[in-house]
């Protein structure tokens, strides 16, 4: 498996955001949710959505490139077959390493981890 993030791997069509957001099971936990849902593809998809009053787009964009490097470095670990959203919410201001363990926790929750022993930093 390709350890880098391809661009069919990211989510832009908004009718298949809007079928996640409809179908999609959803896991949540202080500042973040994640909303899973089955694609019928050999790989999983991903979207990263801060919430409208986020902060600064500075913010918002710096808050998208890390989950979806944690999601790069852990997608090994994770089911395939799956689209992924990750709802970003205001507040407390969370390091990489924190970000990590909120993404690992949603993930364990959700049951897309394949090995949920293993932590998901490299």
């Amino acid at each position: 498996m390709r350890k880098s993030l391809t661009k069919q791997e990211i989510l832009r069509s908004q009718p298949e955001i809007d079928l996640i957001f409809k179908h999609g099971k959803s896991q949540s936990v202080k500042g973040m949710k994640l909303i899973v849902r089955k694609n019928e593809l050999p790989f999983s998809r991903i979207i990263v959505i801060p919430v409208k009053h986020y902060g600064t787009a500075v913010e918002r964009n710096k808050v998208r490139r890390r989950i979806k490097e944690i999601w790069r470095c852990s997608k090994e670990q994770l089911v395939s077959g799956y689209d992924f959203a990750f709802v970003m919410y205001p507040g407390n201001a969370y390091d990489h390493f924190q970000l990590t363990q909120l993404f690992q926790t949603l993930c364990q929750k959700a049951g897309v981890l394949l090995y949920s022993d293993s932590p998901v930093l490299h």
